[in-house]
């Protein structure tokens, strides 16, 4: 399983990227859409289109941290837990999540940075309709030939990813606090 996840994140983010456009595109779904019957189904050049290639091309950075927190877990917890009367879902709540909480911060701030800076998705999943930060900067940069708002974007844009790292970090600092004076 983890196998899945794993193959295509060895390919080229620009492969798959195409790949989604054949997919999405007219010889893809919407034709297989249009064979039984649905008509004029438009998949590419919109916002889900860029959505879907986003969450494609990141999956494996927020799953692979998740997947090494779960395997580190130690079964004799969640068995306790369930001779103490817990159920799945008491178990998962209070035993689970917060063992693997580091696991998901991490893949977090994984797929965090980089899918801030996305362009190539938004740009051929999306037909250039879609805009993100990423396509702001490069377009003040390139075809609007603002270089001063293109940089304060860029820098306004890094200064708020460090100050979501530094938060996260000091809170990671206080959770591991807490549990060593436990």
């Amino acid at each position: 399983l983890l196998a899945l996840v794993v193959i295509p994140f060895w390919t080229s983010l620009l492969m798959r990227t195409y790949a989604w456009m054949y997919i999405l595109g007219g010889r893809g779904i919407p034709a297989l859409l249009s064979y039984i019957g649905f008509e004029d189904i438009r998949l590419i050049n919109t916002p889900g289109a860029v959505l879907l290639g986003i969450v494609y091309g990141y999956l494996p950075l927020m799953i692979l941290p998740i997947f090494a927190s779960i395997e580190k877990l130690d079964p004799a917890l969640i068995e306790a837990s369930h001779d103490l009367y817990g159920n799945r879902l008491t178990t998962l709540r209070r035993v689970i999540l917060p063992l693997t909480r580091p696991g998901m911060i991490a893949g977090a701030i994984l797929v965090f940075v980089p899918s801030l800076g996305a362009v190539l998705e938004p740009t051929l999943l999306g037909g250039g309709k879609t805009m993100m930060m990423g396509n702001l900067i490069q377009l003040q940069f390139g075809g609007a030939r603002n270089w001063p708002l293109g940089a304060a974007i860029a820098i306004v844009l890094m200064a708020a990813v460090m100050v979501f790292l530094i938060f996260q970090g000091l809170r990671s600092m206080r959770t591991e606090g807490m549990e060593r004076a436990a």
